[in-house]
């Protein structure tokens, strides 16, 4: 019981980053001033380093900007998160402030209909 409940997380992490890196590859297509360079494994590269910058934001931060309760410190947060990413991997992701703030009101919509939290 155990095992399959441990296999059926790890796929629900496999699809989560699958499903968050075509997101991105879209929005890199529609959003001005988002690029995402690499295709999907760039794509897969940036969903990684935006998922474990946003972590450390809410473990600095705490609950009120987690995905469950974001309001506008919780958009302000996935901006900065975003426009952060770009300096960790610069090869793959390029940014402007207002590509990240588009970015994370689509991310945001698109997480008020597709919960994005493992059960």
């Amino acid at each position: 019981m155990a095992e399959s409940n441990v296999r059926s997380q790890w796929i629900g992490l496999i699809v989560r980053f699958l499903v968050s890196a075509i997101v991105l590859l879209l929005l890199s297509w529609l959003v001005p001033g988002f690029v995402v360079a690499g295709g999907l494994l760039g794509a897969l590269i940036a969903a990684a380093v935006i998922a474990i910058l946003g972590w450390l934001a809410e473990t600095v931060l705490g609950d009120r900007i987690s995905p469950q309760s974001r309001g506008l410190v919780g958009f302000v947060v996935a901006a900065v998160v975003i426009y952060l990413a770009q300096f960790i991997i610069p090869g793959l992701l390029t940014v402007n402030i207002i590509g990240a703030l588009i970015a994370a009101f689509v991310i945001g919509i698109i997480d008020a209909f597709v919960p994005t939290v493992l059960r």
